[in-house]
């Protein structure tokens, strides 16, 4: 799903659940412990998450930083 050469953009919640595997509540839960990108406010009532934050989040997992 996360292309490296993609640029940078913001994610909405369903496409960070289908690259991560999370659900809803599952990364919520990880951003109230520190342990997953904050969400950023992007309208009244919708949030969004760095692309790229979310890219290198995914790859120190793959490669067992976490």
């Amino acid at each position: 799903m996360l292309n490296a050469a993609a640029p940078r953009r913001i994610m909405r919640l369903p496409e960070v659940e289908a690259v991560t595997g999370f659900g809803r509540a599952w990364i919520y839960h990880l951003m109230s412990l520190g342990q997953f990108p904050k969400a950023h406010r992007i309208g009244a009532r919708a949030v969004g998450w760095d692309s790229e934050a979310i890219k290198v989040w995914v790859e120190a997992r793959l490669e067992g930083q976490a």
